[in-house]
């Protein structure tokens, strides 16, 4: 082989290799699905550009988000689940809120990264 065909070969694998995103992990998976678990089974309201949803319209609103992100290699972590899906809306940018009874309102960024300490802490 030719030295200028295997610098070729060499730059395409590095492209290929370098343009490769990993999948999340087993356990970013589960946590991810912690975190959306825990927000469904609870009795907090979740606000999406400005109006209440309840429990289950919130999970199944996430996990939309979460399987286009996996679609897309956009997501490896529960941090990122947290930031590129939980956090603000795609289309607008409005940050999303959580609404617990017995609790302060606060961005829904806020309680997702509390559910995720709790999670690695146990």
């Amino acid at each position: 082989m030719s030295t200028r065909l295997i610098l070729t070969i060499a730059a395409a694998l590095i492209a290929v290799v370098g343009n490769a995103t990993a999948a999340p992990s087993e356990t970013a998976r589960r946590e991810i699905a912690s975190l959306i678990g825990a927000l469904d089974g609870s009795t907090c309201r979740f606000q999406r550009n400005g109006s209440w949803h309840d429990a289950a319209e919130a999970r199944a609103h996430l996990q939309r988000k979460y399987d286009y992100l996996l679609k897309k290699d956009k997501v490896d972590t529960a941090e990122q689940f947290i930031e590129r899906a939980a956090s603000r809306s795609s289309m607008s940018g409005k940050p999303y809120r959580i609404a617990c009874p017995g609790q302060p309102e606060q961005t829904a960024a806020s309680w997702f990264g509390a559910r995720l300490q709790a999670l690695r802490t146990r």
